[in-house]
């Protein structure tokens, strides 16, 4: 074990409630028992999301089933109480209609950022508080640490592979203060450690692949279900107007995908915009993809000064448009319409509307998050067929 990590709290322990959100899986069982080999009064808390019956069985998704019992035996280990909250209705109307609805509009979602801004801080930190609890710990990759005016910052974790600061942007500053990240300085194979010193019956369970309610990924026969628009043929249209072919719905297609469309051409063909309306999807070469500027919507901001100024400012900023590519250079400013944007110092690929544009101040691995927001265009590097023909 390299170092334990920091439980980051004020007062005696004894008297310190901490409600830990437990999924059932290794790492916020962990929390859980770092919390309580501590001696602080710890609750658990699990949310059931979804179906329960229909998920019982199925490993690999968190908040239903299997993964109830396991958090519930996790706290039996640990000798701390557990309640199972239904969240069921609220998720989703917050996190499954959105999703739904998003892909019917021609936006690819990100589910887990919509359930970590809604149910999870927002509902899941307001029930913390009526239980009585000073914190909301949970098993995130992220840290959390104190800022020289008394603030608290999001940093991303020690283990890059791990970190998932992307999917936490929405934060609040108000809910930083409740909120405790432990594992944020760890690596996974010491929270495995952990798990085993505490006996926990998930210490060797494997991590969740899937998004929780899409039952092995199929996320179509959700979307369907309950936006059966979305599943509506239309025509694949090349950039310079040609008709190509047929899609089968606008919600089995995103920016920048390349495989699947079922068209032959000559030449590899990626899919570059979703016009839902017209049920198009528009395709074009590589190069159509690149993107220098984009405008983004319902922002969270987490940095020192105003945001207004930062955007007077065009302050600079490292930008990630997907959680698996690294932070790049950039600066913020406005668009013409007066709507925050990105201005990135090098074009990127496959910027999708619906997607998160999240900041940050360094490209390194401690970077500190300073908020980010929801992509609403992108500004194309070629304005033709022309330009990149």
């Amino acid at each position: 074990m390299t170092h334990l990590p920091l439980l980051d709290t004020d007062g005696d322990p004894a008297s310190t409630r901490v409600v830990v959100a437990m999924s059932g899986g290794v790492d916020s069982s962990v929390v859980a028992g770092l919390y309580a080999r501590a001696g602080y009064d710890v609750v658990g808390v699990t949310l059931q999301l979804y179906d329960h019956g229909e998920a019982a069985h199925r490993r690999g998704a968190c908040c239903a089933g299997q993964d109830i019992y396991d958090a519930s035996e996790v706290a039996r280990t640990l000798s701390i109480p557990h309640y199972v909250l239904d969240y069921e209705s609220r998720f989703k109307e917050e996190v499954i209609d959105r999703f739904a609805a998003s892909y019917a509009s021609g936006v690819t979602p990100i589910p887990c950022v919509d359930c970590n801004r809604t149910v999870k801080f927002r509902d899941l930190l307001a029930t913390a508080e009526e239980l009585g609890a000073r914190y909301l710990a949970t098993g995130h990759y992220v840290a959390s640490r104190a800022l020289p005016d008394g603030r608290r910052g999001l940093y991303r974790a020690a283990e890059e592979a791990r970190d998932q600061s992307y999917f936490l942007y929405a934060t609040t500053a108000a809910q930083l203060e409740r909120l405790r990240f432990p594992l944020g300085g760890m690596q996974k194979t010491d929270v495995r450690v952990l798990a085993g010193e505490f006996g926990l019956p998930v210490a060797d369970k494997p991590d969740s692949q899937d998004i929780c309610f899409v039952p092995g990924g199929d996320y179509a026969e959700v979307v369907q279900r309950l936006r059966p628009e979305a599943a509506e043929p239309g025509d694949i249209v090349h950039l310079d107007g040609r008709v190509l072919g047929r899609h089968r719905g606008v919600m089995h297609y995103t920016i920048g995908q390349r495989k699947g469309l079922g068209i032959a051409t000559p030449e590899p063909l990626y899919v570059i915009a979703i016009d839902a309306a017209r049920r198009e999807v528009r395709v074009g070469p590589r190069e159509a993809l690149i993107v220098s500027a984009i405008a983004i919507s319902d922002v969270n901001w987490l940095g020192d000064m105003p945001f207004a100024e930062a955007l007077a400012r065009q302050a600079e900023v490292y930008v990630k448009v997907r959680s698996t590519r690294p932070p790049v250079p950039a600066h913020l400013a406005r668009a013409a319409d007066g709507t925050p944007a990105v201005h990135l110092a090098v074009g990127e690929e496959g910027v999708a509307p619906g997607q998160a544009c999240v900041l940050y101040d360094d490209a390194g691995a401690a970077a500190r998050l300073l908020g980010g927001g929801t992509i609403m265009r992108a500004e194309r590097v070629a304005k033709s067929v022309a330009e990149v023909a």
